[in-house]
């Protein structure tokens, strides 16, 4: 005797909405991505306790940017860096990470330095940065 299906929608509509239904309980579940609470920046910061860029002579981009760090650190100092170090290193903000060799290690610092410094030179203010950096790396 044949068995009936007990299931009036066909399986492999009946497998795509619990595919579906499973997405979005997941999506409903997950964190939502909120910007970044950035830091204000620190009166009186240089950049004097950064690391020298010729200590990074060996990779020229990595003390290209901690170069380009060097010139605007009261910019750098008013981000949260996105690779979440304020969380497990005690960073204060993105400068924190260029002042060890945190910052030579990370892509996300790296690259989040790197377009501060650009959009830096372009007029951007604090504000549009931290905008466009959360947007590429949060």
């Amino acid at each position: 005797m044949a068995q009936r299906n007990r299931f009036p929608i066909p399986l492999p509509i009946l497998v795509l909405l619990v595919a579906a239904a499973a997405t979005i309980g997941y999506t409903a579940l997950a964190p939502s991505a909120t910007a970044a609470t950035h830091p204000e920046p620190r009166a009186g910061v240089s950049a004097e306790t950064l690391q020298p860029p010729a200590r990074y002579a060996s990779n020229p981009q990595i003390a290209q940017v901690y170069a380009e760090v060097a010139k605007i650190p009261q910019i750098v100092d008013g981000l949260y860096c996105n690779c979440h170090c304020a969380e497990h290193s005690g960073h204060y903000s993105l400068l924190s990470c260029f002042e060890s060799d945190h910052g030579a290690r990370c892509d996300i610092c790296l690259g989040s330095a790197h377009l501060a410094y650009t959009l830096a030179l372009q007029g951007a203010t604090l504000d549009e940065i931290r905008l466009a950096i959360d947007n590429q790396f949060g």
